[in-house]
């Protein structure tokens, strides 16, 4: 029986116990001959031995694993490598600015960009599944992932935002998540980080609200950093009274601008 959702779940529930370069409880993740594998299949090459890994709890079929690591001293920021990625084609998302985040690909360390926020390797010919590196939030710190100093090398880059707020161990920091359906992979992989962290409720848990089924405008996609009254007004009565067939420039406005209803009812289905 999986842990409870609906209640904060204690990290012993779902972390099974940390080991390196070891045997673990029945999972898909293990560190053999200093490189992490899936499934015995490496993906992650020399990692080095601060590194820690431990098994999501049994009940979440052995699918998912927790990376951590220990440093020489407290500090509010680290940046540790985690191993070396070559030629294992990934896609990411990663934060460009405070408040956006992109879509991102390659296929080594070296094309890592800062502040990664989710990253999914291929899988390959010969057996080796989908795997999520899914950087999380431990204790009060912020995980993501970023291109190495070494060559190669991804990196997990770990920061309070407060020099009083220091730490020198980390044991769930980085969240793996193997499976065969890169569709199911990133939302398998947050039922775990649900019962791990506690904190937020999953969309099938949620009734959405009544404004999803309402066409949107967004102002800042029609205008930037133009917004003026007269184009809301312009926009407004446009969409009062409707598109003409053939009004090239009212098409170009709402293609660029308009919200649909299409799109909101694809998220509240998630």
């Amino acid at each position: 029986m999986a842990p409870n959702l609906t209640k904060s779940s204690d990290v012993s529930d779902v972390l099974a116990g940390g080991f390196v370069d070891g045997d673990l409880p029945p999972s898909d993740f293990a560190v053999k001959g200093g490189d992490l594998t899936v499934r015995g299949h490496p993906f992650l090459l020399d990692v080095p031995p601060n590194i820690t890994l431990a098994a999501a709890a049994a009940d979440f079929g052995g699918a998912g694993a927790f990376v951590g690591f220990d440093a020489d001293e407290p500090l509010s920021r680290h940046v540790a490598p985690v191993g070396r990625l070559a030629g294992i084609r990934f896609m990411s998302i990663f934060r460009f600015k405070v408040w956006w985040t992109t879509h991102w690909v390659g296929s080594t360390g070296a094309d890592v960009e800062h502040e990664t926020q989710l990253l999914v390797l291929d899988r390959s010919n010969t057996g080796r599944p989908y795997v999520l590196l899914l950087p999380l939030i431990e204790g009060s710190f912020r995980a993501s992932l970023q291109r190495g100093e070494r060559p190669d090398f991804v990196d997990m880059c770990v920061e309070s935002g407060s020099g009083a707020v220091r730490s020198a161990s980390f044991r769930s920091a980085l969240y793996l998540h193997a499976g065969d359906d890169p569709y199911a992979l990133v939302k398998d992989a947050m039922q775990v980080v649900r019962a791990h962290l506690g904190t937020f409720k999953l969309l099938d848990e949620k009734s959405p609200p009544g404004i999803v089924d309402k066409f949107g405008w967004c102002t800042w996609d029609a205008f930037y950093l133009k917004v003026h009254p007269e184009g809301v007004w312009e926009g407004v009565k446009g969409l009062a009274e409707g598109v003409a067939r053939g009004a090239a420039a009212d098409r170009r406005r709402c293609r660029r601008s308009a919200t649909t209803t299409t799109t909101l009812r694809r998220a509240r289905r998630g």
